[in-house]
């Protein structure tokens, strides 16, 4: 399936059907007077966030949405159906936002969490709710209300526990291929990946399991839009930590690990407060030496601790997986209230 991160759609709700005119015509009855019904409520347009969706290619194309009109009052004080409403299935961490993209409506984080982004209009009054003691045969009635109408913007912001990050070609794609079940493309070009991929990991001796996404490679200028990573930077929003990985084999080791600290730091929305593993790959191409040697130098720049691993070769990758998962699992216990219900996660 393709994936999507972001699609714009219009949506409508239903118009209020009107109200109805009508007067009661029964044998015997000289002065039956009104029954004319109220008009029917319009439909909602709803948005659900659910669990079984990562993308959002079913709005590529289908990119209208109306609910149905309210049906009109009817005699004998009949009122109109209400018209059915609409509903869109979005994967959770889906995001609304207006039509200009600047402001944000809903932010769908929970499965089944859902909103009316568009309320249907209410119906009319017939003729019997204007029956008074001075005015018993009104011949008055309103007509529905109208429903909204408006586009909407829907992103995709992935939920995963850790976002791998990196320069392009620092074995991101292959890393996850190495861990998990996620067949992610691999080749030796720059920008192989060209959008997110997810896959569940389960380190040895762990029975709980967690999610890694693999973003697109940054460049320099990535929060400033080059590249394809100021797209994807906010996948990294929602992620618990960050795996850093660096291609081993570049030559200013220090750089690469600046360059991408540099994007994340301009970027902001709290990516930079995130925990961070960072992580020499492909150091199954180096001498005992040579790994030394690159580990000395980006430890004079970064104050983490340097993991040196091999996606291809299986070197220290159980070592970082442990300690990744010790780290989100601890986070996760103790977000778990007396009650035994979570608390809201805080990075």
């Amino acid at each position: 399936m393709k994936f999507l991160d972001q699609a714009k759609v219009f949506v409508k709700s239903g118009d209020g059907g009107d109200g109805s005119v009508s007067f009661r015509r029964e044998k015997y009855e000289e002065f039956g007077g009104p029954n004319g019904g109220n008009g029917g409520r319009g439909g909602d347009v709803t948005i659900i966030a659910v669990n079984n969706l990562n993308t959002l290619i079913d709005y590529r194309y289908a990119q209208h949405f109306k609910a149905e009109r309210g049906g009109h009052g009817m005699g004998k004080d009949r009122t109109g159906a209400s018209g059915n409403g609409v509903t869109l299935k979005v994967p959770v961490g889906t995001q609304i936002l207006d039509e200009t993209r600047n402001s944000l409506l809903f932010d769908l984080t929970e499965e089944g969490q859902q909103v009316v982004v568009a309320t249907g209009g209410y119906g009319g009054k017939g003729n019997t709710a204007f029956k008074s003691s001075t005015n018993q045969a009104p011949r008055r009635f309103t007509k529905g209300e109208e429903g909204e109408e408006f586009w909407i913007w829907l992103r995709l912001k992935l939920i995963a526990d850790s976002g791998l990050v990196g320069l392009p070609n620092a074995g991101k794609s292959t890393f996850l291929k190495a861990v998990s079940r996620a067949k992610p493309k691999t080749a030796d070009y720059p920008f192989t990946t060209l959008h997110p991929h997810l896959g569940v990991v389960k380190p040895k001796g762990w029975v709980q399991e967690f999610v890694i996404a693999d973003l697109p490679g940054l460049i320099e200028g990535a929060s400033e839009g080059l590249g394809l990573g100021h797209r994807f930077l906010g996948h990294v929003e929602r992620t618990k930590v960050i795996l850093h990985l660096i291609d081993s084999t570049a030559e200013d080791v220090a750089h690469s690990y600046q360059t991408i600290r540099s994007e994340l730091l301009n970027y902001k929305h709290g990516i930079e407060n995130k925990v961070e593993f960072v992580a020499l790959n492909k150091v199954d191409c180096l001498s005992e030496e040579e790994i030394r040697e690159k580990k000395e130098q980006l430890e004079s720049v970064c104050d983490n601790k340097i993991f040196t691993i091999s996606g291809v070769a299986g070197i220290g990758v159980d070592e970082i997986l442990n300690e990744m998962a010790t780290l989100l699992f601890k986070k996760s216990e103790s977000n778990i209230n007396e009650d035994g219900t979570k608390k809201p996660w805080t990075p």
